[in-house]
């Protein structure tokens, strides 16, 4: 295959992975993947190695998705696959996990000849339980577990588990639309992969996903033998709700002579009573997109340019969490995954790295009766402080690196749940200072219009310390979470007062070198 016919090809694939995820978002009605994205779709072969991805997602989706192909393919094998079949799980070890990110992998079939797989995960509203703060005290309270099934049969719906579903969420109607657009989208990518084999005469994919996977193998290799062999050490800690102090601690591998990074967290913080604790197909998702960040951001991301990124977690940590322990919010952790590793990088690639940001984004649901007494509880909505200093440029005000999820608009919030905000604004000054400053965070404020008793689940983090300064530059500010004006830090779900008034200040970023 010659490299004009690839590159044709290649652009065709992430037309098709895009488009499918521009199909989703349209469908979709939770206003999180609508309007800020929290979702990931994929394009696999027939080996359920994924080949591309579309731009639209989130790290700790698309990288874990590439996994749960694979996981659902080895409960379900390909001979027990039928035309029309389409598969489900939100096992938080198979996928991304947690019960709320539920993975559909939609079989393509060429006639009768199974070519590949289209691929989506995406947060859903509600999944029943506790919802999406961390105070379960084990996975079962956290919500309705669905193992490895066939959503669909033969193209028909499986009654079953759509009753068992509708009865143990509290919004069906919003869960059902949701995944209703994750089977539309993989539709959509099968009808489109169909059509590309046949512009091109294909009978498959195998010999085009052969020639991607491994060139982007081989340049990702090369990459990585540009750089000095060695082992490089970074640690970073946070506290999160409760006050709880996490640490997270690296041993950042390089082998130029293989082309292989070995990222060890042996050291890190024992697991938590709290829900944060992290599955490794996520912590392995944020790993290797802080691995990725550095490297040629030209690359493709698909298995071919992860495979040469290792990851070890000893049993019993916070990011290799083990049953039963409790998962719902493990982005309060799992987003504070690639700081300890960009320091460990800091000596190896200076000019590319960057400071600690505010970490984890703020999430926030809401749930109770309107004026009618209707029930609603809010999609999961997100917050960001600053990023961290970059080498020759500041952080990023109100943006949250690693995860990439856009906050979802105000206007869309009130337009959907009785909620009113009364301040949304930037914290001026919060980023910390250095050659170059930190992001600034921003405050929020809101307060329910119900009138009525209602309840909060909300995640904050960084409320004692603010994020480290690099290379002598200063940490960004703490955040600050209140109540009517009181300093609030609570892991469970609190009982709020109808006329109660949330205040969140996000963190600031830190700087990077020493201020002028």
């Amino acid at each position: 295959m010659d490299g004009i016919q690839l590159e044709i090809m290649w652009s065709n694939m992430i037309s098709i992975v895009s488009e499918q995820a521009q199909a989703l978002q349209r469908i979709a009605f939770s206003p999180i993947v609508r309007e800020a994205g929290d979702l990931a779709t994929a394009l696999f072969d027939s080996k359920a190695r994924m080949v591309a991805q579309a731009i639209t997602g989130t790290p700790g989706h698309i990288n874990s998705l590439g996994a749960a192909a694979r996981n659902l393919i080895g409960i379900i094998p390909p001979e027990q696959i039928n035309p029309g079949d389409v598969l489900i799980t939100n096992d938080p070890w198979m996928s991304a996990g947690h019960f709320f990110d539920i993975t559909v992998l939609t079989p393509i079939f060429r006639g009768d000849r199974l070519i590949g797989y289209c691929g989506s995960t995406i947060h859903h509203t509600d999944i029943g339980g506790y919802g999406v703060g961390a105070g379960a005290r084990d996975i079962h309270e956290e919500g309705l577990w669905i193992p490895v099934l066939k959503l669909y049969e033969r193209g028909q719906p499986n009654q079953t588990l759509h009753a068992i579903i509708r009865q143990n969420v509290r919004t069906p109607d919003a869960i059902f639309g949701d995944l209703a657009a994750q089977v539309s989208s993989g539709k959509v990518g099968g009808e489109r992969l169909n059509a590309m084999c046949d512009r091109y005469g294909l009978d498959d994919i195998t010999a085009l996903s052969d020639q991607i996977i491994s060139r982007s193998e081989k340049a990702t290799r090369d990459e990585i033998r540009k750089l000095p062999g060695g082992t490089y050490h970074g640690e970073t800690s946070f506290d999160v709700p409760g006050g709880e102090l996490i640490t997270l601690k690296t041993a950042v591998t390089i082998d130029p002579k293989a082309g292989d990074i070995v990222i060890d967290f042996t050291g890190s913080s024992a697991p938590s009573k709290s829900g944060i604790n992290v599955v490794m197909a996520y912590t392995h998702a944020y790993s290797s997109f802080a691995i990725r960040s550095v490297l040629n951001p030209d690359l493709p991301n698909n298995a071919g340019s992860l495979d040469p990124i290792k990851v070890i977690a000893p049993g019993n940590c916070i990011i290799n969490a083990e049953y039963p322990s409790p998962v719902n919010a493990r982005h309060v952790v799992g987003m504070y995954v690639p700081f300890p590793i960009l320091k460990a990088l800091a000596p190896v690639l200076p000019e590319r790295v960057m400071a600690e940001g505010s970490g984890a984004v703020w999430t926030v649901q809401v749930q109770g009766k309107d004026k009618s007494g209707k029930p609603f509880i809010s999609s999961m909505f997100n917050y960001s402080g600053g990023t961290g200093a970059r080498a020759s440029k500041p952080g990023l005000s109100a943006t949250c690196y690693p995860t990439g999820v856009a906050a979802v608009s105000i206007e869309v919030l009130e337009a959907s749940i009785p909620i009113a905000f009364t301040t949304k604004e930037l914290v001026r000054g919060s980023g910390g200072r250095g050659q170059q400053n930190g992001g600034d965070g921003q405050k929020i404020a809101f307060h329910m219009r119900s009138g009525q008793e209602w309840l909060l689940n909300a995640i904050p983090s960084r409320l004692r310390a603010g994020p480290a300064g690099l290379d002598g530059g200063e940490p960004g500010a703490k955040g600050a979470f209140l109540i009517n004006g009181a300093d609030a830090d609570e892991a469970r779900k609190i009982v709020m007062a109808a006329d109660d008034v949330v205040t969140m200040v996000t963190p600031g970023g830190g700087g990077i070198g020493a201020p002028a």
